[in-house]
């Protein structure tokens, strides 16, 4: 009997994320620093004849419907561009919040491709991934190796992979859904021609190191998050004032905010304070990485 294939689909946290300009196709261009938590998604592959998708655990009943999830679409999206594709059924385990800023459906999505490739003998180097992964959604092709990296343009421009030091965190989402286009419509940039992204390699020998570059960085899309969603500033401000907190930021278009702390009990002991405060937020401690 077949054994399943397994992979993990780790949260994605953007560390910065900035708004370069409105391009004349109507997308924004963006310079992002994004890592993975070692908090996330479970997903398993059953080779099998037929494609299907069931999805359990905490967050399964916001993860969609069969047709719309983005599993499904990243492997059809394959299966067009390699014929003969094997597939088979897929099992997800949910637990991080969707529309949240930490693509969790992209993750998703480039877990399913991932597996597929194994289960294909497809290396995840292979053109046909990254163009699955391109159609897919903006945020799948980096999460498709799922390591540190600058990320530019809409998503397709990917920056080499980073050797940064492991920080310790707490992510914190309000449990109110956010809608993307939303915010980048909120900061009514206007068309224009925008420099393109620079990709440059980042080097930090501590965990110190990394943290004074992040002190002159942001995310664009901050304030205009916390004007839709005030709930958004009060989890930043909870965030930042808790004991040992060094940094509080959004991640992606929000509604989740991460906290970095020095070690990992200082994240946990802030972790359930937190959680304590406001019994009805999704609070996770974690390493970013």
């Amino acid at each position: 009997m077949s054994r399943p294939l397994v992979t993990r689909a780790p949260a994605k946290i953007n560390l910065s994320l900035h708004v370069l300009g409105r391009r004349p196709d109507g997308y924004h261009e963006l310079d992002s620093l994004v890592v993975f938590a070692t908090t996330g998604d479970t997903l398993s592959l059953m080779p099998g004849p037929e494609l299907v998708l069931e999805v359990t655990g905490p967050t399964a009943s916001q993860a969609g419907g069969h047709a719309d999830n983005l599993v499904i679409k990243a492997a059809r999206q394959l299966g067009e561009l390699v014929g003969g594709l094997k597939g088979g059924a897929f099992h997800l385990i949910k637990r991080l919040p969707v529309a949240a800023g930490i693509g969790g459906g992209s993750s998703d999505a480039a877990a399913a491709l991932r597996l597929l490739a194994r289960h294909n003998n497809l290396p995840l180097s292979h053109p046909v991934l990254r163009e699955a992964a391109r159609l897919t959604g903006a945020d799948v092709p980096v999460c498709l190796e799922a390591r540190a990296r600058f990320m530019g343009g809409t998503g397709e421009v990917l920056g080499p992979a980073l050797r940064l030091p492991r920080l310790s965190a707490v992510l914190v989402n309000p449990r109110v859904p956010v809608s993307t286009p939303e915010m980048f419509r909120a900061l009514g940039l206007s068309v224009s021609s925008p420099a393109p992204p620079a990709i440059a390699p980042l080097t930090a020998a501590s965990a110190d190191d990394l943290l004074a570059v992040l002190q002159g960085m942001r995310n664009d899309l901050e304030a205009p998050a916390c004007r839709l969603q005030p709930i958004i500033r009060e989890s930043l401000d909870l965030l930042g004032q808790t004991p040992g907190c060094r940094l509080a930021r959004m991640s992606g278009s929000g509604a989740t905010v991460f906290g970095l702390f020095d070690d990992a009990a200082s994240a946990a002991a802030a972790a359930a304070r937190i959680g304590s405060q406001r019994p009805g937020w999704w609070v996770k401690p974690t390493t970013l990485r």
